[in-house]
């Protein structure tokens, strides 16, 4: 072995460890056949081989000296046979271990390194170049189905989620790693998250985000996929189709002239934000930024290079060549915090706003804004406690929340531990019920102050303060007489607020809570209707005058197709009405009196002259279906069968007929004999005929039967075909068969189990037709097959 290299070694040790696996695969016992199973065997057949070798093969019921051992060797094919995805290891792979599956499922591409010593070997170090493409990039980033469940799809709706599609062995998906690497580099530092997706290991996944080839990009936005289907993995490119997706004036854009009247837009419960940027659009890391706190924050961007913003950037004397952020809430006069950076990083971003999300006094108006401003407090050991006032959505009681808004302003307590808010009563009357005590009325409740202490997110400790009545004379705003009134109630509820801050002191009552009523949540038709408006707004923004022409030159080949189809849709009108009218001149001048025409539906009645034409020389495909009647009950009868049969008078390849029992009582009898294989004369009695339908398929022989008293009329096929293996076992019964015909008193009584009705009307007889019907061109009717027709003799 002095001619041995160290790389040869290495690749024998790796084909002799190979061929160790093999031989021991091969060893390793068939779980299939130790349960005696075949492959295609279902779970259900496996669980059934498993409990009959379980109960033979037990050791405490065989006395073999390998029970045990075979006993062990059952129970593991079994679970590994029973659990599906360890099943498809073992018939793809031959994978009978456990851990085997799991590490398959996960696979460790820390080691691809192993390859390049044979491609080195062979085809020199530089042909393939896979360190260059860094495929090892998709393995850190994988993800599964699973975690795009719980934690991509919650989070879109934050921030974006940029997702890449990729397979092991896809040359274009390596080509793209160095640059789906910068896109992560660029994009990362404003909020945007990636990641990457096996697609040969998530098929369902790729197909349920509609994934069309590899490598792809989808991004995941608001919890909808979109498909980015560029040619080229730019990181431009992706910056602009994240703008494209993002929704319509996140940003409003600000002038001089609506700057009062976005920053007085505060009612909505939302704080105001301005983003004055040195340029007309603004940047995707603002809109990320706006498109996360968009619940609770509105943002407006100012273009500092207009004309139309020059009073601004006097007001806030911002530098013209930086970004500034400006953050505002009730009080518009002067912002709450503002930042100015020629890059405003959005960490510093999130921060800044994270802070001061919040109005000084806003309205608990959903769970999200509840579990914001009173946080769930019970694993701390200071409490934080939040000051609501119950008012009214009424004008009214604008002074009682804005002299509770200036209370807050002024409090001397931190607002990590004390937060003021207003709730409307008439919304979300169940939750301020909950918190009334002693059978107190939610009337009372009005503009009064209660403190609450969240320990859970279902129980809340709260207190009144019955003393503190908010009710504000509007008169007296600016006097002395107000002022002394705000300052009493000022002290009232701060004292009260600082006597329960105190860890010794405990709030008087406790209350469990449900999840307070969605105000902002909308019904599907106003919705439509904002989406709608959003499209007129957005084509008013954006269609140019060099797009009005296209726009028109569309719209009016559509309006030209839709005209010139209405005027040959009302030609063709024209046209049948007026061949109508000339066949109603013609059967006038035929009849020498005025009638209209009106579709035919032809009933032939059955006789001997006509039998061969309706029954013996049908064509193949072809039916006749045949009314039995009497004299008596004919008129009736027939009148409910052409309405029966009137939907199918366009259909070429039916007959329809119908036959007086009296004349063809006899060709009926034998017809019955033949189809239950009787060798006696068959008695019928013609008054329990009528009514009776038959459909007759002349060319296979064998015809369907319709009739009240019929099985198949009211229990379905198969009880039909019980009813009628009853009556070919018992041919000597005289009171078997009244359903078709035959002579008897009292049909009924032979069978326990079927209760028909003693008594049928002849206007009752055809109710069930429709629905026979429609079964027998389904093909679920029963049919009964005779050697030949029989001959028709009139009496």
């Amino acid at each position: 072995m002095h001619g041995w290299t160290p790389r040869m070694m290495v690749h024998w040790l790796c084909l002799a460890v190979f061929v160790t696996v093999l031989l021991v695969q091969c060893d390793s016992k068939d779980p299939y056949g130790t349960l005696g199973v075949e492959r295609k065997a279902t779970l259900q057949e496996i669980r059934r081989a498993y409990k009959q070798l379980a109960k033979e093969w037990h050791p405490d019921k065989s006395k073999h000296p390998e029970a045990e051992q075979r006993f062990v060797e059952i129970k593991q094919a079994y679970e590994l046979l029973s659990d599906s995805e360890r099943r498809k290891a073992y018939d793809q792979y031959g994978i009978t271990n456990e851990d085997a599956i799991v590490n398959r499922e996960r696979p460790d591409y820390t080691t691809y390194s192993r390859f390049q010593d044979p491609f080195e070997h062979f085809y020199g170090a530089h042909n393939f170049n896979f360190h260059d493409q860094d495929i090892s990039l998709y393995h850190r980033l994988s993800i599964t189905a699973k975690y795009y469940e719980t934690n991509i799809l919650p989070k879109s709706r934050q921030t974006p989620q940029i997702l890449m599609f990729y397979a092991d062995w896809c040359f274009d998906c390596m080509k793209a790693a160095n640059s789906f690497k910068k896109m992560i580099d660029t994009l990362e530092p404003y909020g945007v998250t990636f990641a990457t997706i096996n697609a040969g290991h998530e098929e369902q996944l790729v197909r349920r985000t509609g994934v069309h080839s590899l490598p792809c990009i989808v991004m995941v936005l608001d919890g909808h996929n979109y498909i980015y289907r560029e040619s080229v993995f730019n990181a431009q490119h992706l910056v602009d189709f994240i703008r494209q997706k993002m929704p319509y004036k996140l940003l409003t854009p600000v002038t001089d002239d609506t700057l009062d009247a976005f920053l007085a837009g505060w009612t909505d419960n939302r704080a105001r934000a301005l983003i004055l940027e040195p340029r007309v659009q603004p940047r995707l890391r603002y809109l990320i930024t706006a498109f996360h706190f968009r619940e609770r924050v509105a943002f407006g961007f100012v273009a500092l290079n207009g004309h139309a913003t020059r009073h601004i950037q006097e007001r806030f004397k911002n530098h013209p060549s930086l970004d500034t952020l400006l953050l505002f809430n009730e009080f518009p006069a002067r912002p709450v915090a503002s930042i100015s950076m020629s890059d405003i990083p959005t960490l510093t971003l999130n921060n800044v706003i994270g802070v001061n999300k919040f109005l000084v006094l806003p309205r608990l108006s959903s769970q999200p804004v509840l579990d914001g401003v009173c946080p769930v407090e019970w694993n701390r050991p200071r409490k934080r406690l939040c000051v609501v006032l119950v008012t009214e959505n009424t004008s009214l009681h604008d002074g009682a929340r804005q002299m509770l808004r200036r209370i807050a302003l002024e409090s001397s307590f931190s607002r990590e531990r004390v937060r003021f808010a207003y709730i409307y009563r008439e919304k979300q009357d169940e939750f301020i019920g909950a918190l009334s005590q002693n059978n107190q009325l939610l009337q009372d409740a009005l503009l009064k102050l209660v403190i609450l202490w969240r320990r859970d997110t279902k129980h809340i400790r709260y207190e009144w303060l019955h003393e503190v009545v908010l009710q504000v004379d509007r008169a007296s705003a600016e006097n002395e007489t107000h002022d002394q009134f705000f300052n009493s109630t000022k002290h009232k509820v701060d004292s009260a607020i600082q006597r329960l801050l105190r860890t010794s002191e405990a709030l008087s009552y406790e209350a469990e809570v449900k999840d307070l009523l969605d105000e902002h949540a909308q019904c599907l038709a106003i919705r439509m209707l904002n989406r709608l408006l959003l499209a007129i707004e957005f084509m008013t923004d954006n269609v140019g005058q060099e797009h009005i022409l296209p726009a028109l030159s569309v719209i009016g080949t559509i309006a030209f197709i839709f005209i010139i189809g209405y005027l040959m849709s009302y030609l063709l009108r024209l046209e049948e009405e007026d061949i109508q009218q000339k066949q109603g001149k013609n059967l006038e001048n035929m009849n020498g009196k005025a009638s209209s025409y009106v579709p035919e539906l032809r009933l032939h009645e059955l006789r001997a002259e006509k039998y061969n034409g309706l029954v013996r020389l049908l064509k193949p495909g072809c039916r006749t279906i045949v009314l039995l009647t009497d004299m008596q009950s004919r008129p009736k009868l027939i009148s409910a069968f052409h309405k029966a049969v009137w939907p199918y008078r366009k259909n070429k390849t039916l007959m329809f007929a119908h036959m007086l029992i009296e004349k063809g009582i006899g060709w009926y009898a034998e017809l019955l004999r033949l189809s239950l294989s009787e060798s006696r004369e068959m008695k019928i009695n013609p008054r329990n005929c009528i009514g009776t339908v038959i459909a007759l398929n002349g060319h296979r022989k064998y015809f369907c039967m319709y009739h009240a008293k019929h099985p198949e009329s009211n229990r379905g096929a198969k009880r039909m075909i019980k009813m009628t293996r009853h009556l070919t076992s018992m041919p000597s019964d005289p009171e078997a068969g009244a359903f078709l015909g035959m002579e008897s008193s009292d049909s009924e009584a032979s069978m326990s189990d079927v209760s028909e009705p003693k008594i049928l009307l002849e206007e009752n007889l055809l109710d069930g037709l429709p629905n026979w019907l429609d079964r027998l061109f389904e093909g679920t009717t029963h049919r009964y097959y005779i050697n030949y027709w029989p001959d028709f003799t009139s009496k």
